[in-house]
């Protein structure tokens, strides 16, 4: 075997940066400004009537040591429906008609799910 075929410069540092940035879960820091801004831009799209459904939105941060999640919630409930969900998908009415859903949950959550993303990324890579 013939030696002398790799050659290697530098150290590790990034590296040891990088894995020693996960094994902390440093890039977590941070959820709960992200969760309030979600929070902010789903009030804001809420189709408002009341501002019921609007104000009623909150997140939450739950972990099990492989996954962290945020959830967005919305605890404006009528009877036993929640009302952010069938302003968002559509309900059927009490005398036969339809009231079709209004796309707002995606177009509100969507810039914060590229702004976790972006974030995560430059504190995983320290840029």
């Amino acid at each position: 075997m013939a030696s002398g075929l790799f050659s290697s410069s530098g150290s590790f540092n990034n590296t040891m940066s990088f894995l020693k940035a996960m094994q902390n879960a440093d890039f977590l820091s941070g959820l709960d400004s992200i969760g309030q801004q979600g929070v902010n831009a789903l009030a804001a799209l809420t189709p408002i009537d009341s501002g019921l459904t609007a104000s009623s939105w909150g997140y939450e941060i739950t972990s099990d040591g492989d996954s962290t999640t945020i959830s967005w919630i919305n605890t404006h409930i009528n009877g036993t429906v929640n009302v952010a969900v069938i302003l968002q998908y559509g309900h059927a009415t009490g005398t036969g008609g339809y009231v079709p859903g209004i796309d707002y949950i995606n177009p509100a959550i969507q810039p914060i799910f590229e702004q976790i993303s972006e974030d995560v990324w430059r504190k995983v890579t320290n840029a």
